[in-house]
């Protein structure tokens, strides 16, 4: 069966299709209407049609979202395309489209991508990393994604940064109301937060990681900072999970230094006598989302 994956961003929604053994068959993107929720479930039944048209055949469905669904209510929550927040998003598309579909956090849908035919794939335990404006996780074992109990399995981002030091305080507010965030230190805003306390200035992420390689001595510093601190936060991971594979993948993803900077760093907080585990970069880059939320369903289960 074809499986469809959809990327339902706050602004574009993305669709694709894929064979039974991974190839895509088409892919499709679209503005997404912003802040009518009745127009977004529409584009959505809309991009499935012409899918579907064009591939012969009924489909399975996964959806990826900036949120999640809550386990209590139903209804997306935390979501940063705000009209999809406190509604029952799952419920209202099987309507719309007559079928049984998967709803996975965007997160999830990378790690699952990455797990499935990507830099993970063969592992037995994948931990997907978003490093982007946001910071988020997926944790995918023998090819199933976790979820979890409260359906926050992998969030990683709103954990507090471990171990901080005497340059990390005070600690950083998060839009979650929280302090010291990991997202508030290790997104690209959070990069670019930090080198301005400490040196001034407006340079975003990007800028601070071009000016390092060309030997400017505050990003050098700003970017040895990210490593260690991103180190302490896989560690965690580490201890907990021992995944034999992390992935990263959003713009930060693209530092080529942090696969050899941060597991020379991160064995100061391991427990164990010897790690294993490998740090790599993601092998869809930015279409790991879309490609996850099709491999939401694997092969072999099909659409009630």
């Amino acid at each position: 069966m074809v499986r469809i994956g959809i990327d339902l961003g706050g602004t574009k929604t993305e669709i694709v299709a894929l064979s039974p053994d991974g190839r895509e068959l088409l892919r499709r993107r679209e503005p997404t209407p912003q802040g009518d929720y009745r127009a977004t479930l529409e584009t959505v039944a809309g991009l499935v049609a012409f899918a579907e048209a064009r591939t012969g055949g009924r489909a399975s469905v996964g959806i990826g979202i900036p949120g999640s669904q809550s386990r209590l209510t139903g209804c997306i929550r935390n979501a940063n395309s705000t009209c999809l927040n406190g509604k029952p998003l799952r419920r209202d598309l099987e309507v719309l489209l007559g079928r049984e579909i998967r709803l996975a956090n965007d997160a999830n849908c990378f790690a699952m991508s990455e797990a499935a035919d990507g830099a993970g794939a063969g592992a037995e335990t994948v931990f997907g990393v978003i490093l982007g404006t946001g910071v988020g996780g997926g944790v995918v074992v023998g090819g199933h994604l976790l979820t979890g109990a409260n359906a926050i399995a992998g969030e990683w981002g709103h954990s507090p940064l471990p171990l901080p030091t005497a340059e990390d305080l005070p600690l950083p507010t998060c839009y979650c109301g929280r302090h010291g965030c990991i997202e508030t230190w290790l997104s690209g805003p959070g990069m670019a937060a930090d080198h301005a306390r400490r040196y001034g200035g407006t340079l975003d992420a990007a800028r601070i990681a071009a000016a390092a390689a060309t030997g400017d001595r505050t990003c050098e510093a700003t970017l040895q900072r990210y490593e260690a601190r991103l180190a302490r936060s896989l560690a965690v991971v580490i201890n907990l999970l021992d995944p034999d594979v992390i992935v990263l993948g959003g713009g930060l993803s693209k530092l080529e230094r942090l696969y050899i900077n941060v597991p020379a760093h991160w064995g100061e907080h391991v427990f164990s006598d010897q790690i294993v585990t490998r740090l790599r970069p993601a092998r869809h880059g930015d279409s790991s989302g879309v490609r996850g939320a099709a491999w939401l369903w694997p092969v072999g289960e099909e659409a009630r």
